[in-house]
């Protein structure tokens, strides 16, 4: 073969090259941006307790300040799923005033928490929480306090509350964890999702009793 074919041959050979080396790069930046983030593989864990399942719970910590919750009988779930929003029932006892609110939105997750007297009406320190931190994985997501719960903490005469933290923990069909921690303080509920129990009657803010 002559020179100059050699030469046509290389430098065809090369532009083949060059051009699947450039597809193979896009479709890795394609694999990168169709990745899912971690808020969204914990979002998708979330949607698993939409089972019509309730869970029983046990106070891990030791805060003497939780000392109503040693031994109380909690029960999580069972947990609504509607689209972004997914609401999980917390009953402690005959309390049924609390609900657990996880919303997707653009940016993570946002956590808050509803509370209800019996007759269904908001309780003043209602819709606290935050929005996830961008430092969790697809097993747990923190929630520092945001503005509008410390500002709600420092008019209702709480202003310690406003270095809260709450996160979140799940491992499917294993274990999901509440845990609220500040200096000096934690509070922190494992409940187990090896075993279902009897389902508690559903929340004040759906079922008012006055």
């Amino acid at each position: 073969m002559k020179p100059s074919c050699l030469a046509r041959l290389s430098s065809s050979m090369w532009r083949t090259f060059a051009f699947a080396a450039t597809l193979g790069l896009a479709g890795c930046t394609a694999l990168e941006t169709e990745a899912v983030s971690p808020e969204t593989a914990f979002f998708d864990r979330l949607n698993g307790l939409c089972d019509g399942q309730a869970y029983a719970g046990t106070l891990v910590s030791n805060d003497a300040a939780d000392a109503d919750f040693k031994g109380a009988d909690m029960r999580m779930g069972p947990a609504i799923c509607d689209g972004d929003l997914i609401r999980i029932p917390f009953v402690v006892g005959e309390d049924r005033s609390r609900t657990w609110e996880v919303r997707r939105t653009e940016d993570g997750i946002r956590l808050k928490h509803d509370h209800r007297h019996k007759d269904g009406t908001e309780d003043v320190l209602t819709q606290y929480g935050g929005d996830s931190d961008a430092t969790g994985s697809s097993g747990q997501q923190d929630f520092p306090a945001d503005a509008e719960t410390k500002a709600l903490f420092i008019r209702e005469g709480i202003e310690v509350s406003t270095q809260n933290t709450w996160s979140l923990e799940i491992e499917p069909n294993d274990m999901f964890v509440y845990q609220m921690r500040r200096p000096e303080r934690l509070f922190r509920v494992e409940f187990d999702l090896t075993r279902s129990v009897d389902a508690p009657p559903p929340p004040w803010g759906l079922a008012p009793v006055e």
